[in-house]
């Protein structure tokens, strides 16, 4: 039997929960989600059955929550076995709070140099140790050329590397931009993965951000299938149009038309990333 696209089995790998009104933001944080942008558990249920999402990735956000992890570790407990998570920690985390986190759900931590820039990273090595150490992903989100400053040091550990939102490109700065040419060159690392997502995030034009397939399909061409993985970004926090999950799907749909690729993308690979049962899509 034929699928429909948005019937098609799908692991989201990167997506948020923030919900206020059960755990309240903290007081520090510099952007404080509202309106469209809340996004508690059951709203997102919700997206996954209505568009084939069988397991998600939950990223914990910096905007709302930075460092508190409650939001978090509430969805992944009430999940029912579907939902793993990608905790935000100090940069001097110590393994007993990292095994903490992992027997909730937890399969990584974030590095979000696109808030927080590259220097505090740089001094934050030994943590890179302790996750390759109980093997643990590295979700790492930067911008422009910043991969040109931490890719020496992925290259020293094993620790496995999700690049976010294709590595968030400058706009309009096109494929041969260093900070793309650094990421396009970590393919070599066998531990390295993107996730295709973001396009808002680099486009310079509205939905459905034509501009950004060549960045996709050069991402494609480099990583291969094998260690791309794609993700919504859900609920598109800061987006500066409104996004909906439909025609991002129809995206990866013009980028992929064979089935069997799509399933590679959206299901293959993910499940071997994240530790999941690739032949329990139903």
């Amino acid at each position: 039997m034929t699928l429909h696209l948005f019937d098609e089995p799908k692991i989201d790998t990167h997506c948020h929960l923030l919900d206020p009104a059960r755990f309240p933001y903290a007081p520090d944080v510099a952007y404080r989600p509202a309106g469209p942008e809340i996004a508690p558990l059951e709203q997102y249920q919700q997206v996954m059955a209505a568009y084939g999402i069988r397991h998600a990735l939950l990223v914990g956000p910096n905007s709302g929550y930075h460092l508190d992890n409650r939001c978090l570790l509430d969805g992944l407990a009430r999940g029912a076995g579907r939902l793993k998570g990608i905790a935000v920690v100090p940069d001097d985390a110590d393994a007993a709070q990292l095994r903490t986190l992992q027997a909730a759900g937890v399969i990584g931590i974030a590095w979000n140099a696109a808030l927080g820039g590259t220097e505090r990273y740089l001094r934050a090595e030994p943590l890179l140790r302790r996750l390759a150490e109980l093997d643990l992903l590295l979700s790492l989100q930067v911008e422009g050329d910043q991969l040109l400053a931490l890719a020496p040091m992925l290259r020293r550990h094993g620790v496995r590397v999700m690049i976010d939102h294709c590595g968030r490109p400058a706009a309009g700065a096109g494929l041969e931009q260093p900070g793309f040419q650094a990421l396009l060159a970590l393919a070599d690392q066998p531990n390295v993965a993107v996730k295709l997502s973001g396009c808002q995030k680099f486009s310079q034009q509205p939905p459905p951000f034509d501009d950004t397939l060549p960045y996709l399909r050069a991402l494609v061409d480099r990583f291969t299938l094998d260690r791309c993985l794609w993700a919504s970004d859900w609920p598109f926090l800061k987006a500066p149009q409104r996004l909906d999950m439909g025609p991002l799907l129809r995206t990866v749909e013009r980028l992929l038309p064979q089935a069997a690729d799509r399933r590679r993308l959206w299901w293959d690979t993910p499940c071997r990333w994240l530790g999941l049962d690739p032949g329990a899509s139903g």
